[in-house]
């Protein structure tokens, strides 16, 4: 019987094929993150008072955002395909995206729209105010993704377990995440109040510095599918894309501020950790010593 003969040149071309094509599932996620952003982007401008649904779209744009950026990345881990140009195409998409749209939405939302208050003046200077709280979270995110190019193996100023991975800040992904979870969660209807304004004022500025702290985050990274035994989370995902796809507000909005806090509580569990703890003990010289 005769048989197709192996041909070994050809199918070392398929396989370099092959690889080649893989390259490109990373840079297509990447690619959806930038187009989501723009979206975002586009749908902050055309957004009044009167069609706050907007804004609402902008920030379920930006959540879709989030997890084009985790499937990049987990992507080219899994596939073997992490490059350079990854690396940079995908930083500079999360500039724009996870930079640049939320800082306009957060302003948008909050102060721009907001009703004229009955000291004008004092509404002027919040509008202000929130502009320069928005670039602010803007730099804090261009500054964190710099941080993180170039550190190599980084470590938080309150180290944790040791099995686990964290991240240096809280990385600009999950604080765009945070003012879109905020958004979305108010169906995109503009702030009312200066007091709630000063409020989202507040918590602007915290999320960027929370995204230039030295604070440790919780990355997700060591989470295994490849294990033998992967039904736990399998099913603890399945319950939550569920509840994310019936519920989307509330859950979005819980998952943001539980992660966003998580940060601050491991850092206040650090510092009281430390304080509890004995100072060491001071040893004099034997010269010293009379």
């Amino acid at each position: 019987m005769g048989g197709i003969t192996p041909n070994p040149r050809q199918d070392a071309k398929r396989a370099r094929r092959m690889r080649k094509g893989m390259y490109i599932l990373p840079s297509l996620f990447t690619t959806g993150n930038m187009a989501a952003g723009f979206y975002a982007i586009l749908e902050v401008v055309h957004a009044t008072a009167l069609t706050p649904w907007h804004l609402d779209n902008a920030a379920i744009a930006i959540g879709f955002a989030v997890l084009f950026d985790g499937l990049d990345g987990r992507v080219a881990r899994m596939t073997g395909t992490s490059s350079d140009f990854g690396r940079e195409l995908d930083s500079l998409a999360d500039v724009s995206t996870f930079g640049v749209a939320p800082a306009m939405l957060a302003w948008t939302w909050g102060f721009h729209l907001m009703p004229t208050v009955a000291l004008t003046e004092w509404n002027i200077k919040l509008t202000q105010l929130g502009a320069i709280a928005s670039f602010l979270f803007l730099m804090a995110g261009a500054s964190r993704l710099a941080r993180f190019n170039i550190t190599t193996n980084p470590q938080p100023s309150n180290p944790g377990r040791p099995g686990k991975k964290y991240f240096v800040g809280m990385p600009i992904p999950a604080g765009a995440g945070v003012i879109a979870a905020v958004v979305h969660f108010e169906s995109g209807a503009p702030l009312q109040s200066w007091y709630t304004a000063v409020t989202w004022l507040t918590m602007v500025a915290a999320v960027g510095y929370l995204m230039v702290s030295t604070w440790r985050f919780y990355s997700f990274k060591d989470i295994d599918f490849g294990s033998r035994r992967p039904f736990r989370l399998i099913i603890l995902f399945g319950a939550l894309i569920a509840a994310i796809w019936f519920f989307s507000r509330p859950v979005l909005f819980a998952v943001a501020l539980l992660y966003m806090f998580s940060g601050v509580f491991w850092r206040l569990q650090w510092i009281f950790r430390r304080r509890r703890q004995p100072p060491p003990p001071v040893y004099k010289e034997a010269s010293q010593i009379s």
